[in-house]
């Protein structure tokens, strides 16, 4: 058991009166007690993230603590949180609390996270009029009930990993809403009363059970959305999906972690059955085809047979041919073997020349052979470099998971 002391809190802010202290971060330092923090009436923000605390008992005098972070340490419940009322951001996520029941007279709060722990159950939030974030993502709560009929000032709300099955009608209310993860969760269809969401703008329902398209058509009222998510469940496998949700919603920037553009940049209408289909795989069917009716080209075997073939028309050339060989004029026939003799011997010098320069350049191949390997090594990683930047990663937007967004400024 480690414990905090009033001494330690002063050396580390380098002063002598307990008042003058307003702000304290203390992690990584395995504290399991910090009742000291009594005497520091002022305390405004206070930072504990990654030590044993098992208990907020010692944190009920601090009445003036506006911000606190006590994630991951070894909390199974919240008591003792009661007594800070002027609370706007709550960050005690990564511990095993099973009960949020302390933080519904918090009315104050802008920002509650809670995420990673064993909570079962929304607590009633109808005091919390200020509420804009809620991260309650991997807790098993199965359903989010009316725990949020009355807080329409929530901008951003998760609940990834709850094992939720359905959206319950109380979303309706978070009329301010414009970010709402649901992923990884047992949703089958959006609810009707999402057509008052209209202000969202991102949408994460990646890895649900959503399987008929008929289940997205309320995306069509929420026309702010910029950013959906559909990965992972049975509906995002069919064809034309990206094509029917552009449509569906012609805003949309990001559909399924890329640019909605580019998502749809290699499809395509088939002609033959309207239906919407990779360009490539058009491509390959026409190759196909091209093969297939390609003309077949004579083979060796097809020419020799051909010469043994006669053909009254060739014959009749060959024999007009010959005639006029006997009637050509024989001073003519010499200055034809004359011309044939100096092409020849121009033919015989050049081959010549050529072989001289090879048999001089014999010994510098031989000995440039080493480098040519080194050069030809050289162009094979220039090679590899363009292909590992043509595989490098995207970006991933929206893939669903632990939310962390920043809440400092809250």
């Amino acid at each position: 058991m480690k414990a905090l002391t009033s001494d330690q809190v002063l050396q580390e802010k380098h002063t002598t009166d307990p008042n003058a202290v307003t702000s304290l971060t203390f992690t990584h330092r395995a504290l399991s007690d910090v009742s000291c923090l009594a005497e520091f009436k002022k305390l405004e923000k206070l930072d504990l993230t990654f030590n044993n605390l098992s208990s907020l008992e010692g944190l009920k005098p601090c009445v003036n603590l506006k911000w606190l972070s006590v994630k991951q340490n070894k909390l199974r419940s919240l008591k003792g949180i009661e007594g800070c009322v002027c609370l706007t951001v709550l960050n005690a996520g990564s511990n095993m609390i099973q009960s949020m029941d302390e933080v519904s007279n918090l009315v104050r709060l802008r920002a509650l996270i809670l995420n990673d722990n064993e909570i079962s159950s929304i607590c009633r939030l109808d005091q919390m009029k200020e509420l804009n974030t809620l991260v309650l993502s991997k807790n098993p709560i199965n359903k989010i009930g009316e725990s949020l009929s009355k807080v329409n000032s929530i901008t951003k709300l998760s609940l990834s990993n709850c094992k939720i099955q359905g959206i319950d009608s109380s979303i309706k209310s978070c009329t301010e809403l414009r970010e709402l993860r649901l992923a990884h969760n047992e949703i089958r269809t959006l609810p009707s009363e999402l057509t008052r969401n209209t202000k969202i703008q991102n949408l994460d329902l990646g890895n649900n059970l959503i399987m008929r398209w008929a289940d997205l058509k309320v995306l069509s009222s929420l026309v702010n959305l910029k950013n959906l998510n559909l990965v992972g469940n049975p509906v995002a496998e069919k064809d034309a999906l990206a094509k029917k949700i552009k449509k569906l919603v012609p805003h949309l920037h990001i559909f399924n972690a890329r640019p909605i553009d580019k998502a749809m940049k290699n499809l395509t209408v088939d002609a033959d059955d309207n239906l919407l289909v990779d360009a490539q795989d058009i491509d390959k069917k026409k190759g196909k085809k091209m093969k297939e009716h390609k003309p077949n080209t004579p083979t060796k075997e097809d020419n020799e047979e051909n010469t043994t073939i006669s053909d009254p028309m060739s014959e009749k050339k060959s024999k007009r041919k010959s005639r006029d060989l006997k009637d050509r004029p024989v001073a003519e026939e010499e200055g034809i073997a004359k011309s044939k003799k100096v092409k020849h011997d121009e033919e015989t010098v050049r081959f010549d020349a050529t072989e001289n320069n090879e048999n001089k350049n014999e010994k510098r191949v031989d000995d440039d052979h080493t480098v040519g390997k080194k050069k030809k090594k050289v162009k094979s990683k220039t090679r590899g470099s363009s292909a590992v930047q043509l595989l490098s990663p995207e970006a991933q937007i929206g893939l669903g998971g632990e939310s962390a967004w920043d809440v400092d400024g809250v």
